[in-house]
């Protein structure tokens, strides 16, 4: 994918879900969402642990999100071994692309988002290539 096919693809979207984003500042996820959110998209936390994670309503899993707003991106801050499952899950959903943060890798799973013609980048921060692209 070219810097000019992702930049396309992080202009348009505006909803962002967010799968294991945490309520913790601390935490990788929760200054990527904030970072994000900053910008402008609209978070959805999908998060079964919590009901709100910056300010807004946080989701069980991708499709009860699905049911209240159209998904754009999903942005999955979940380790490898658990990400072809989310993947699976936002297949369906038909997102414009499936984003695997910073460290986490399953060949596999992006293999099947790309028979579902939905790309997907892998082992990327996703606020820093946000920042990188100028978008």
């Amino acid at each position: 994918m070219t810097r000019e096919e992702l930049r396309a693809l992080l202009r348009d979207p505006r909803t962002l879900a967010v799968v294991g984003l945490s309520p913790d500042p601390t935490r990788p996820s929760h200054g990527v969402a904030r970072y994000l959110q900053r910008a402008g998209y609209r978070i959805v936390p999908v998060n079964p642990g919590h009901t709100m994670i910056l300010g807004e309503r946080s989701y069980p899993t991708l499709a009860t999100a699905a049911r209240d707003f159209a998904i754009d991106v999903v942005d999955v801050f979940r380790r490898s071994e658990y990400a072809g499952g989310v993947v699976d899950e936002a297949i369906p959903l038909q997102p414009k692309l499936i984003w695997l943060q910073q460290g986490v890798v399953d060949e596999a799973a992006a293999a099947r988002a790309a028979a579902a013609c939905i790309p997907c980048v892998m082992d990327r921060c996703l606020a820093v290539e946000h920042q990188l692209l100028e978008v």
